[in-house]
Order: C-alpha cells, then structure tokens, then sequence
C-alpha cells in the first residue's frame, strides 16, 4: 500500500480499533488460478504480540481453505470512513484554483500466515465469540445457544475455521493532512453538510482541531 509518511497510522491501538469496529475484511489469497478475494468478519485476538491475530470462518462449499496452501502468507484489508473529496469544498480554491478532487479514505493492512482449523469445538467457540461482539450494542442480543443445539451442530459441520497470526500490520489515514489549515476546515464543512459525519469526524481529529 502506498501510504505517505502524513497519512501513516503507526499506533497499533488505533489500527486495532478500526479492525474491532469494522471486522468485515476482504481477505485477499492465492490459489493455483491466481488471485482471489473474500469478503469475512474476522475476530481480532491481541497476542501473540506485538500484532495479535484474527479468527474466522468460511463455507465449507469456499474453496479458500483447501487451494491456498497452508500457513502461506495472506492479506486482510479493513476499511474505516471514506469520502469523494470535491476541489469546490477548498477555500484556497477563491484564491488561486490551483485544486483538484481527491479521496479520503481509513484502511488497515494485516498480514500473516492463514491456518485452516477444522474442529467443531474451536468453530463453537469462534461463533459465540464473533456473534457476541456484534451484538453488544443491541437491547436484545442474539446468542448461538438460542438455537436449538442439532440446528446449530449441523451449520457447524457446514463451516471452516480460519486464523491469520498477524505479522505485518499497517494503517493509512488519508484525511486532508496535506491541505492547509483554511482547507481542512472547509472540506469538514462540506462533509457534514453532504451527510458524511464520520469522515468530517476523522479529518477534525487529524487537524489538531
């Protein structure tokens, strides 16, 4: 990821709150015809240090877990807030029109190596633990044991575990940084008024502001 020294993210706290808070990942993988990408929620576990790692499962029917070769190396992207980013929202546009549009965009890039892990009481496990963090801002929460146990064994036996021991972990926070201060506040400006508050957000806590 090209990622420019004013847009890089270096706290791994921050990098793991985004991946905490938006867990759908597009897992990108090889497989003997190339390329391939997934989109799977991944459950961050915090050890081993220094990254942690990230759990989850896919279809049995996917075949990701039996053509990527095992504990090869593998890319899981998160995406935070993003926005188009029009040159008429900057102020010094009125002074020189020496603008033109961008986008502003929150990622995380982890890898790491992808293990395969096909047992029942691990994938039980990683469903009570991954349902559970999704539910946690409902009234009413959902758990697996509120399905009859035959139904939730057989949907079991239709899975696949995956875990990735997080190796690599990077984060770009393209938010205005490289705009003058009259700039940055007018883009936050037009964000809030098209709608887009969690960009605004982002770029007011990435202008000291």
């Amino acid at each position: 990821m090209y990622n420019p020294k004013q847009f890089d993210e270096p706290s791994i706290e921050v990098m793991h709150d985004l991946i905490r808070t938006q867990p759908l990942a597009t897992l990108v993988t090889i497989n003997p015809a190339g390329l391939e990408a997934n989109h799977i929620p991944l459950v961050l576990v915090d050890q081993p240090a220094p990254f942690g790692l990230l759990r989850g499962h896919v279809a049995r029917s996917n075949p990701l877990w039996q053509e990527h070769p095992e504990e090869s190396d593998v890319l899981a992207i998160f995406h935070g807030p993003d926005s188009y980013i029009t040159p008429s929202w900057y102020a010094s546009k009125a002074e020189h029109g020496k603008v033109v549009p961008t986008w502003n965009y929150v990622a995380v890039h982890a890898g790491g190596s992808l293990r395969v892990i096909d047992d029942a009481p691990w994938l039980r496990s990683q469903l009570d633990t991954l349902t559970a963090h999704n539910e946690k801002n409902f009234v009413h929460r959902w758990q697996v044991s509120d399905a009859p146990r035959d139904f939730t064994d057989k949907m079991i036996e239709s899975i696949v575990g995956i875990e990735i021991t997080i190796s690599t972990l990077r984060g770009k926070w393209k938010a205005s940084q490289n705009r003058p201060p009259r700039d940055r506040a007018s883009v936050i400006e037009g964000l809030k008024a098209h709608g887009h508050d969690a960009m605004a957000a982002t770029v007011q806590s990435r202008s000291g502001s």
